[in-house]
């Protein structure tokens, strides 16, 4: 999956990100399993959701200002450590069994937190490893990367070791968190971007102001955004009852659910692979308004499948989808925003576009709780045709023209199916 032609650097930041992601692919299907054995309540598995959902609204900006501000290497090293100890807590109160539902709330919400500045800083940091030609190639290396780890080594184990001990999964995950700091550290030093501009620091407002108004003042960025925020609100609510649904619905066995949720990753790898080759052919703003139609199908398909076989299929090529639309806008973005501004103008982005996704997650666990699962879906197909209408008729007049000025009067960029990012 990697290339020596992208550097000693991006390989070990490929390798530091296959190895997180493995440890979530453990984690993730293991904490849905485990809030399920708790209670079959449709809300309460949502909120746990839910509090994974709100660290990035409350300290999002916040986290690109620091990623800005701080060593970026050091920054990503020392989130990871401390994940590292939060899972492993988790992992103790699992096997003392001791991890009841505010245990699992608390732990999604630290880990969410401490993941909106790991995230501003990597997404940061990538453009200082490799030129930015090679951008396009070196995210889809760290999607596919991340998505074989996931789908082909941890997801499929996850409902077996879950099976086994509960605790196993997360002292796994544990563990990889410690290696991927370990990993980041050996990357060379760089130089914190505003000391290297010599810009002067303002107030913490001002900084994530100028990031706002980065977002806001490049159009097709920002309609993109709003897009996402759409997509993000149906995205949500699938993934709050996606267990239920696996379970109930398209009658996944427990001990099946870990491989169930790896054809997501299968479909991402094969996005990863071709969202270049995608991009190359119809252009980025075509590309996204291609994907969201294909996902719209996929999620209809979704929607009417009651087996295991067509669901896994359908959700696979939705989330194909995801990962073509995060490694174009996140690579556009990338090549355009000034480096000093990436973390603050990329945590932007994604507060916008992750705005809706609680209210999404709490409607789904509401409906659930009234009338099932199977309507979630079907609202989630519905919200994807009306959002792929909205792209084909709000980007067919964005233009080339939308690029940013050196004078920083615009722009900016940037999962099982993940969220917009």
């Amino acid at each position: 999956m990697t290339s020596s032609a992208l550097g000693r650097d991006f390989r070990l930041l490929w390798s530091a990100a296959v190895s997180s992601r493995f440890g979530d692919a453990l984690r993730t299907p293991a904490l849905a399993l485990l809030a399920a054995t708790l209670t079959r309540d449709p809300r309460v598995i949502a909120a746990v959701t839910v509090a994974g959902q709100l660290p990035p609204l409350l300290f999002g900006l916040l986290g690109g200002v620091y990623a800005d501000r701080w060593d970026r290497r050091r920054t990503m090293a020392l989130v990871d450590g401390a994940r590292a100890a939060v899972v492993a807590a988790l992992a103790v109160a699992v096997a003392l069994d001791r991890a009841g539902i505010a245990v699992l709330l608390v732990a999604a919400f630290l880990l969410a937190a401490l993941g909106t500045l790991f995230d501003s800083a990597s997404f940061a940091l990538l453009p200082a490893l490799v030129p930015p030609a090679a951008l396009p190639r070196a995210n889809g290396r760290l999607q596919a990367g991340t998505a074989v780890a996931g789908g082909f080594l941890g997801a499929p184990a996850a409902g077996v070791l879950f099976a086994t001990a509960p605790a196993l999964p997360f002292t796994l995950d544990a563990v990889t968190f410690a290696v991927a700091a370990l990993l980041v550290l050996a990357l060379a030093p760089t130089t914190a971007p505003i000391t290297a501009t010599g810009a002067r620091r303002g107030s913490v407002w001002g900084e994530i102001g100028e990031g706002l108004r980065w977002l806001r003042a490049h159009r097709t960025l920002w309609r993109v955004t709003l897009l996402a925020a759409a997509s993000n609100l149906a995205i949500s609510g699938l993934l709050a009852v996606l267990v239920l649904y696996a379970l109930d619905v398209l009658r996944v066995p427990p001990a099946g659910y870990g491989l169930f949720a790896a054809s997501a990753i299968l479909g991402g790898v094969a996005g990863a692979l071709g969202a270049g080759r995608l991009a190359a052919r119809l252009g980025t703003v075509p590309a996204l308004c291609a994907v969201l139609a294909a996902q719209t199908v996929a999620l209809t398909g979704f929607a009417l499948a009651r087996h295991p076989v067509p669901g896994g299929f359908a959700l696979a090529v939705f989330a194909a989808g995801t990962v073509v639309w995060n490694s174009l806008w996140a690579s556009y973005g990338q090549q355009h925003v000034p480096a000093g501004l990436l973390g603050r103008v990329g945590a932007a982005q994604r507060m916008v576009g992750l705005f809706t996704a609680p209210v999404g997650a709490v409607l789904a666990g509401l409906v659930a709780a009234a009338h099932g699962t199977v309507p979630v879906a079907g609202a989630a197909a519905g919200t994807f045709a009306l959002v792929t209408l909205a792209a084909w008729w709000s980007l067919r007049p964005a233009s080339p023209a939308d690029a940013p000025t050196s004078g920083g009067t615009a722009a900016r960029p940037a999962p099982h199916p993940s969220r917009r990012t």
